[in-house]
């Protein structure tokens, strides 16, 4: 065949391939293009130190896994425009309010049409004023005890964000209680509160969980409040499969 045939050929292919084949997730705006996730860790209230930590292990499992990361405190990025091009959005630790209406109508816009969402520990510690980020994060932090050990017990032994974490799960972490919890959670681990003290949550007190949410999907982690956490092999393969959930990834 000539090289002129040839390229026509390819051309043809390529056009064939393009009008065919579907992104996976409709946040990904180009089909074979390297996925791309979004760090928003805006604080208008108390500020975590890890989000540093967070920041750097997450750029990490980016580059080991196949995803960019972009990182910003700036709401103004909140568009569907600009939001469109990530395949989810990851809420490290921001609190207090964080968006004006305009930010608002962006988030809400980026989750309808198929976006996903991933919350970090204090991602439940803002916007309170907002119910519908309050149901899509999927509660409202209420308060803590000191930082202390305690047991954190798999729900979902067969979900892939729980693969290879034992049972009980004990770790050193900020163990929050919630004054609100969206009923329609899927609940992966919860804590033992007879295993630390200071917890108000009850038998029923969620740490780790997902849910489909208005046409996208929402993952949350209340594990990660310290350093340690983002060099923890066990949580960082949660935190792992949590981002892969929330792109759209099987």
């Amino acid at each position: 065949m000539r090289r002129s045939s040839l390229i026509r050929y390819a051309a043809v292919l390529a056009f064939i391939i393009a009008g065919q084949v579907q992104p996976a997730n409709a946040a990904w705006p180009e089909i074979f293009a390297k996925p791309k996730v979004l760090i928003f860790c805006k604080t208008n209230g108390y500020h975590h130190a890890s989000i540093a930590a967070g920041t750097t292990a997450i750029q990490k499992l980016g580059e080991l896994n196949g995803f960019d990361v972009d990182v910003t405190t700036d709401s103004t990025q909140f568009r569907y425009k600009t939001l469109k091009k990530y395949a989810a959005l990851i809420f490290l630790s921001p609190t207090g309010k964080v968006f004006g209406p305009e930010e608002e109508k962006g988030l809400q816009e980026y989750i309808h049409h198929g976006g996903g969402f991933v919350g970090i520990h204090a991602a439940t510690d803002c916007e309170y004023n907002w119910q519908w980020y309050g149901d899509l994060v999927g509660g409202y932090f209420k308060s803590h005890p000191k930082q202390q050990q305690a047991n954190i017990l798999v729900v979902d032994k067969d979900n892939p964000i729980t693969k290879g974490i034992p049972e009980t799960w004990s770790r050193w972490d900020e163990w929050y209680n919630f004054k609100y919890l969206n009923p329609n959670l899927h609940v992966l681990m919860k804590i033992d509160e007879k295993s630390y003290t200071g917890g108000e949550n009850g038998d029923n007190h969620p740490m780790v969980w997902y849910h489909e949410y208005e046409g996208g999907r929402a993952f949350y982690t209340e594990l990660g409040h310290t350093d340690e956490s983002f060099a923890d092999p066990l949580y960082l393969g949660m935190l792992l499969a949590g981002i892969q959930y929330a792109m759209g990834k099987k």
